[in-house]
């Protein structure tokens, strides 16, 4: 994928999420704690705050990957799981850069799925590019349409994870009550 399109692709999972995360419907996981905004206002409101705080972090970590086109190797210095772990874990180690793994993470998904050349996921073990079938060409006229199905795809699971698996928390207590249980194991 292009800039443009990891750009359309970080506004559009920020906004999404946003929606996801704002408006609680009345079922799956923790249904019964969760309540509706009484009024429209109160979900726009709720919505819109919730974009301010993705909105930025999101964008920004859907365009970190394509720093490596300034150095190193593009598709293999910042596309690979290794970069994944780290900007999954600065947030938990050090309360800073929340929601930046997800434009990371979205960033890596486009141009695994829906790139023809892929990515070199184990870099620096190897230098091996995958990719997933369907893939296209950065310069063809279907990588945007792609992009947006893609991305619709992926707040499909962020919906399935939130409403279904775990309510996904953004005041991130939910993740230093993990760490913090994890650490009285340790």
């Amino acid at each position: 994928m292009n800039k443009r399109d990891h750009v359309l692709n970080g506004v559009l999972l920020a906004v999404g999420v946003a929606v996801i995360l704002g408006v609680a419907p009345s079922v799956g996981v923790g249904a019964d704690e969760r309540t509706l905004p009484t009024a429209s206002l109160d979900a726009l409101a709720t919505v819109g705050l919730l974009v301010a705080e993705f909105f930025l972090p999101v964008v920004l970590g859907a365009l970190v990957p394509d720093v490596d086109t300034a150095f190193g190797r593009h598709r293999k210095s910042l596309h690979n799981a290794l970069v994944v772990a780290v900007f999954v874990a600065y947030p938990v180690v050090f309360d800073n850069l929340h929601f930046v793994w997800l434009g990371v993470v979205s960033h890596l998904v486009l141009d695994l799925a829906g790139s023809a050349r892929g990515i070199a996921l184990l870099y620096p073990l190897t230098s091996e590019e995958t990719d997933l079938p369907g893939g296209v060409s950065t310069s063809s006229r279907y990588a945007t349409p792609l992009t947006v199905v893609i991305t619709l795809a992926e707040l499909g699971l962020v919906a399935v994870v939130h409403y279904y698996l775990v309510p996904l928390d953004t005041s991130g207590h939910a993740v230093r009550q993990a760490t913090t249980q994890l650490a009285t194991l340790l």
